[in-house]
């Protein structure tokens, strides 16, 4: 195919970032560091030139000379003119040093003048332009850049393959740019030189052409949209692009069930293959373009009588793909078929449905293909539709029931019962369901430009809500409007307060009247005979009783469960399946709550509830990490993570767990980046409750990475955020631990010990036995740092026991890793008269544990600390006990870093080797200055140096 000039995108809009190439543009780039060279190959449009420029540009200034060339396939027959494009700026710098006949014979080649053929001066023509390479190279480095080597003049290219062949150890390097359909680059490799990398550019998904377009400008696009974007173009860039374009430019979206509008510049690069069929094989492909799932027997009930040999004559002209293992047929690429269909006359389209409306075997696509072929108001197709959409919904295809309810609306007569209006939200609903929220937002806005009765303006209302997600403040104002339009009636008012609980937790923060709210829409919601707003209401007073510490959580749990129960509630990711699963892993049911969440997300799956399953992974992404499957978990996250992003739903929560799972078994810097994402989603949607858990997940990220001041700048932050919301379950987030940890770490015992006591007393109201076990092993260190050693060993061990009996496999790991620490620490220091810690000084235990579950950075971890321990040298002899005892009215952490000065171990060993920042061991050591009178560390090493004397 041919890409005409006027379809080109013109160089200053061209976008300075290489979007969704990062990881092909970091190998590539390797390569040509290495002194490699690379060749880019890949389809038409699918982004070749855009990472040929990217790496030109980044690795370019590496080069004293950079050669370019561009060929075209109008100017491929030339001889010769990829190579005066090449060598024409700099024949003067090399034709003095090449000899006669090579001289010539290039001269001639490059300008012009004379008769200069491969035939006749082949030999001097392949040595000119070697030498020429070699005589630039000599002056440093040399980069050759050729794009659309596809229409590389054949001279040219058998030149360039002579050269590159031969070129060896000189520095010389080729980036090249070739267009393929296949596999197929291995046949221009000979033009590049042996060590050459090919990378292929595949499509992009469907986050990546989002971005693509949203760097465009092309930010109305809705994501549905976006969607049938990414499917017309197949993931193609400049596909994606010219579609995003020409729906920017368009005063008219396409109706629901017609395909995108395909600009000329698209329909050129296919259409032109079309003329060479025949009429009858071209109706042949129409029909198969209308279809969802064509195959040869629907288009023979659609009467297409001798549809094997056209689409035999379509396949050969390579419109259809091959494959004799699959029944559907498939276009070639998804852009033809849009072409196709998009060129037809609208009477043709309408008779291509007509005849699929009782040619197809589905309901669902008779019913669509009904749709398409009747032009205004029928009742009757109306009805189908509305069938089939619910049919769709039973299917768990939301999507697609939105899509027919649109379709039945528009051909609802505006005095029906039910009216258009009413379908319309019933569509709006579904879109919500299959996680389009911009859809959902529009339908309903529509319907309040003139919907006058109250139950469907507060239906309506009820939709802009929800697509708001968690940014409610953002639709504030809404409540006011809303509960105007619900008036004194217990139905609509239920549902209007349900919304309020939420803006309570989510915009007040405040979980007190949260539950009120829920409890008061739940009251209202009995009243009113509506069980599915009762059921909700109470799940979400449930849940927020849970996060409490409220006593009457499980008693609500009960309420929220009991019968007759909502199919829908039962398994929306805030219904009282989920209400279930939050109280089970809060109390430390993990198994249960494995099953529960597992079978929820099952189901959430056969609906086709987007929003809910982005959750449901995440919860069990959470649950898994808890059990100590780290990897498991890992994997989870990064689905959630692909899913919210996918769909714009649950971002921030989303991100938050993938942090937590990162940093426990995958990438700590990447951790990082997660956490402060989320932190700043929740930042922006105004979400107190999930910017606690943001940093919380920031928090135990900065403590893997070995930041322990960071933790607890992030870490007391959660606690001012969670004691204003009102949360006193420790089970929630499960950070107290880790903060104190974190303030052993930087010398702060005492308040460590702060944080233990009153998480403590939580924990035990509650019967949170994992916390408790969790707050244990910091109590431990806490104990440690304070010189009570063997206090610390006794519990710890108990602490590893404790945790492996409740199915908290990292938390185990963790206190085995705390326990040979301890050890290992302890017979570094000098200990007189005390018995030796019990227990091997070993990393083994911890590590096996950690390998079990997983968990590579604490891994990582346990390796740097047992080989700091093996290679360590022979402690000095021990201070003597006269100068010991100088330091017994030290606190246990002045001892340790006073006696290691005597042993004369510098601030920076004595940080490694107790675990503590170099900014603590100074501070630490000017308040043992002060209680022994002295001015330096000088001063403690002659103060032992004087007892010995003595």
């Amino acid at each position: 195919m041919t890409v005409r000039r006027d379809f080109q995108e013109p160089p200053r809009s061209r976008p300075d970032l290489v979007i969704g190439r990062e990881e092909l543009f970091t190998s590539a780039r390797e390569q040509l560091g290495r002194g490699g060279s690379v060749l880019l190959h890949g389809p038409a449009g699918i982004g070749k030139s855009t990472v040929l420029r990217a790496l030109a540009a980044d690795y370019g200034g590496a080069a004293r000379t950079v050669l370019r060339c561009s060929a075209t396939e109008s100017e491929s027959h030339l001889p010769f003119l990829a190579l005066a494009d090449l060598f024409g700026l700099v024949l003067e710098d090399v034709s003095g040093a090449l000899p006669g006949a090579q001289r010539t014979a290039l001269e001639s080649a490059l300008t012009g003048r004379g008769e200069s053929t491969l035939q006749r001066d082949g030999l001097a023509l392949r040595l000119a332009v070697l030498s020429a390479l070699r005589i630039l190279a000599a002056k440093g480095p040399v980069l050759v850049v050729a794009d659309d080597l596809q229409w590389l003049d054949a001279a040219s290219a058998e030149l360039l393959g002579f050269a590159a062949r031969r070129l060896g150890d000189t520095p010389v390097q080729m980036l090249c740019a070739v267009r393929t359909e296949g596999q197929e680059y291995d046949r221009h490799l000979p033009a590049s030189p042996p060590d050459t990398l090919a990378v292929r550019l595949g499509p992009l998904n469907r986050t990546q052409v989002s971005a693509l377009l949203d760097h465009r400008g092309y930010t109305p696009l809705s994501r549905s949209t976006i969607r049938d974007i990414h499917r017309t173009s197949g993931g193609n860039p400049l596909f994606a692009l010219e579609l995003g374009r020409a729906l920017a430019e368009s005063p008219a979206r396409p109706r629901p069930g017609e395909p995108l509008p395909v600009p000329t510049s698209l329909r050129a690069l296919v259409l032109s293959r079309l003329e060479m069929l025949s009429d009858e094989a071209r109706r042949t492909l129409l029909v198969a373009s209308a279809g969802a799932r064509p195959t040869l027997a629907l288009l023979h009930a659609a009467g297409r009588e001798h549809a094997e040999a056209e689409t035999a004559q379509a396949a050969a002209l390579g419109l259809l793909a091959t494959d004799p293992e699959a029944p559907a047929l498939r276009f070639a690429h998804p852009l033809i078929s849009a072409a196709l269909y998009a060129e037809a006359p609208a009477q043709e389209r309408r008779a291509v449905h007509a005849a699929l409306s009782t040619a197809a075997s589905d309901p669902i696509e008779r019913a669509r293909h009904l749709a398409l072929a009747t032009t205004g108001t029928d009742p009757d197709v109306a009805a189908r539709l509305a069938e089939a959409g619910a049919l769709a919904r039973d299917r768990g295809a939301p999507s697609v029931a939105a899509s027919l309810g649109l379709l039945a609306a528009r051909h609802t007569p505006a005095d029906s019962s039910p009216g258009p209006d009413e379908r319309r939200l019933q569509a709006a609903e579904d879109a919500i369901t299959a996680g389009e929220a911009d859809l959902a937002r529009d339908i309903a806005r529509d319907v309040l430009t003139r919907a006058t009765v109250p139950a469907e303006r507060v239906r309506a209302w009820m939709v802009v809500i929800e697509a708001a997600g968690q940014a409610l403040g953002e639709v504030d104002a809404v409540f006011p409007q809303v509960l105007a339009d619900a008036g004194d009636d217990p139905r609509l008012l239920a549902q209007v307060y349900y919304q309020l609980a939420w803006r309570g937790l989510v915009v007040e923060g405040d979980f007190a009247e949260a539950r009120q709210e829920a409890a008061h829409a739940a009251e209202l919601a009995a009243r009113g005979g509506d069980r599915r707003t009762e059921l909700m209401a109470l799940s979400f007073q449930a849940s927020t009783e849970t996060l409490m510490g409220h006593p009457d959580a499980p008693a609500t749990v009960k309420r929220a469960l009991k019968e007759p129960q909502d199919p829908y509630v039962a398994c929306h990711h805030n219904g009282a399946g989920s209400a279930r699963f939050r109280w089970l892993i809060m109390s430390d049911q993990l198994p249960e709550a494995r099953a529960t969440i597992t079978a929820l997300l099952r189901e959430v799956r056969r609906r086709g509830m987007v929003e809910s399953e982005v959750h449901f992974l995440r919860f069990l992404a959470d649950t898994e990490l808890r059990s100590g499957h780290c990897g498991r978990a890992l994997d989870l996250a990064r689905e959630s993570l692909r899913l919210a992003r996918d769909s714009g739903i649950g971002e921030g929560a989303s991100a938050m767990l993938a942090s937590l799972a990162e940093a426990s078994a995958g990438d700590v810097d990447r951790a990082l980046a997660l956490a402060r994402e989320a932190a700043d989603h929740a930042e922006v949607d105004g979400d107190q409750m999930y910017l606690s858990r943001a940093l919380a997940a920031l928090g135990y990220a900065q403590l893997v990475a070995g930041d322990p001041a960071a933790t607890v700048r992030s870490l007391r932050r959660v606690r001012e955020l969670e004691q204003g919301l009102g949360i006193n379950d420790p089970g929630r987030g499960r950070w107290h631990g880790d903060l104190a940890e974190a303030l052993v770490r930087i010398g702060e015992p005492g308040e460590a010990q702060d944080v233990i006591d009153s998480t403590r007393a939580h924990a035990l109201r509650l019967g949170r036995q994992s916390v408790l076990a969790v707050l244990d092993r910091a109590e431990a260190l806490v104990r440690a740092a304070r010189g009570e050693h063997e206090a610390a060993v006794v519990r710890l061990t108990s602490v590893q026991d404790r945790l492996g009996r409740l199915g908290y496999g990292l938390d185990e790991a963790r206190a085995a890793f705390a326990l040979a620490r301890l050890r290992a620490q302890a017979a570094a220091l000098p200990r007189t008269g005390a018995r030796p810690l019990p227990g091997p000084a070993s990393y083994d235990e911890a590590a096996r544990l950690f390998r079990r579950c997983r968990a590579l950075p604490w891994l990582r971890q346990v390796d740097a600390a047992a080989t700091a321990g093996s290679t360590a040298v022979e402690p000095p002899a021990a201070a003597p006990a006269v100068a010991l005892d100088a330091l017994e009215g030290l606190a246990a952490m002045e001892r340790q870093v006073a006696s290691l000065v005597m042993e004369g171990a510098t601030n920076r060993e004595i940080a490694a080797r107790l675990f503590i920042s170099v900014k603590t061991v100074e501070a630490t050591l000017t308040r043992v200055y002060r209680k022994l009178g002295i001015r330096s560390r000088v001063d403690i090493v002659r103060l032992a140096a004087g007892r010995r004397t003595t």
